[in-house]
């Protein structure tokens, strides 16, 4: 997890946030990891993140079971294209997944039909494509930054 965390704050532009006890974030979001494009360094406002790191379940969001410790997952917006590529999806959107299942992209349990997919413990079979996609989620953001600045 931490290699993931270290590979994309050296992405150029990236503002990785980590919130933690003591900050202006809740006390859910303490310990997950946040992924921005962020040139200037400043929270962007109206600015979903591209990719996070979570490490425990979520209240509406428990099916990757990941209150153990050991397990975290990586989400990361994909976009509608390279989400069927990833996952077979839209065909399978509505058949039920093995969330729990490590080291395989599966679609995001919640935001699957926006775009996203996840991976939890990405290890050997995903973690080289898991920093490809992070990459290209950040460039996509870039882009979408570069369409908004005047």
């Amino acid at each position: 997890m931490e290699q993931i965390i270290a590979t994309v704050r050296d992405f150029t532009g990236a503002l990785v946030l980590v919130p933690e006890p003591g900050g202006d974030f809740p006390e859910l979001a303490w310990g997950d990891a946040f992924f921005y494009y962020a040139p200037e360094g400043q929270l962007p406002r109206n600015v979903q993140p591209y990719g996070t790191v979570v490490t425990k379940n979520y209240p509406a969001d428990t099916s990757s079971g990941l209150d153990p410790a050991e397990r975290w997952r990586v989400n990361i917006h994909v976009g509608r294209t390279a989400f069927r590529e990833l996952t077979g999806e839209p065909r399978r959107l509505y058949l039920p997944d093995d969330y729990t299942l490590t080291d395989t992209v599966l679609p995001h349990p919640v935001y699957g039909a926006l775009g996203w997919i996840c991976v939890v413990n990405p290890g050997e079979k995903t973690g080289e494509l898991v920093v490809q996609l992070l990459r290209g989620a950040h460039d996509d953001a870039r882009a979408r930054f570069a369409r908004r600045t005047p």
